[in-house]
């Protein structure tokens, strides 16, 4: 009732019913952005663009800048564009090499760009150096490429290990849920799936944002 109110309101107010349910398109993306994030964001590839071409002007002036570099990398790894990514990053391999999430983000690159046993390699490094960089990420990883190279069994064992290491983060929760789908392990997909609703319980506020989205996503994953 409240929206139909609201949409009768805007209605009389511009005089256009299709400005009407424009503006609450508007407000509900406005606020989809704000608390959940279900839907895309629209201008984050702008944004990235921007900011690439930003990095780009930089590295122009200094061409030794890392930071720059590994920078421009990870916003390559948004846009998919992985190739351009591990450019970036082999060429600041001598000064990064003791970095393990910097051998993290090399390694995720070399397994999207097929080459997966030199990705399974980097990416063992960086778990070696610390078991817990960018929160268990490369277990993910490793198990979404061996679960595409049908190496059920491999990407499973990579994924238990992440299960075992994880209690906060409803993002990789629902990720895992998505991957043991993939593998058709029904039971431990929903699992998954209720875990995720579960950390997202006991997470404090301020995180609670950033995972909000995963969260809700699971619990409608965990309704099927």
């Amino acid at each position: 009732m409240g929206k139909v109110m609201l949409f009768s309101l805007l209605w009389w107010i511009t005089g256009n019913p299709f400005v009407a349910i424009l503006i609450i398109l508007i407000v509900l993306y406005v606020l989809d952005m704000r608390f959940v994030r279900l839907l895309p964001d629209v201008t984050g590839p702008f944004r990235r663009n921007r900011r690439l071409a930003a990095l780009k002007r930089t590295l122009q002036l200094n061409p030794h800048d890392s930071s720059a570099k590994m920078e421009a990398a990870r916003l390559f790894m948004e846009k998919g564009e992985y190739k351009e990514a591990l450019a970036n990053l082999d060429e600041i391999s001598q000064v990064m090499q003791e970095s393990a999430e910097y051998i993290s983000e090399r390694g995720t690159c070399l397994l999207k760009t097929g080459r997966i046993a030199e990705g399974e390699e980097a990416l063992l490094q960086a778990l070696k150096l610390n078991p817990r960089v960018k929160y268990g990420e490369p277990y993910l990883r490793l198990g979404e490429a061996f679960a595409k190279e049908n190496q059920p069994e491999k990407a499973l064992s990579y994924l238990e290990e992440l299960a075992g290491m994880h209690k906060s983060s409803a993002e990789v929760y629902y990720k895992l849920g998505k991957l043991y789908e993939d593998l058709n392990q029904k039971e431990k997909a929903k699992q998954a799936y209720r875990e995720a609703v579960e950390v997202y319980r006991g997470l404090p506020k301020y995180k609670k944002r950033t995972e909000r989205r995963w969260a809700l996503l699971s619990w409608l994953k965990g309704l099927g």
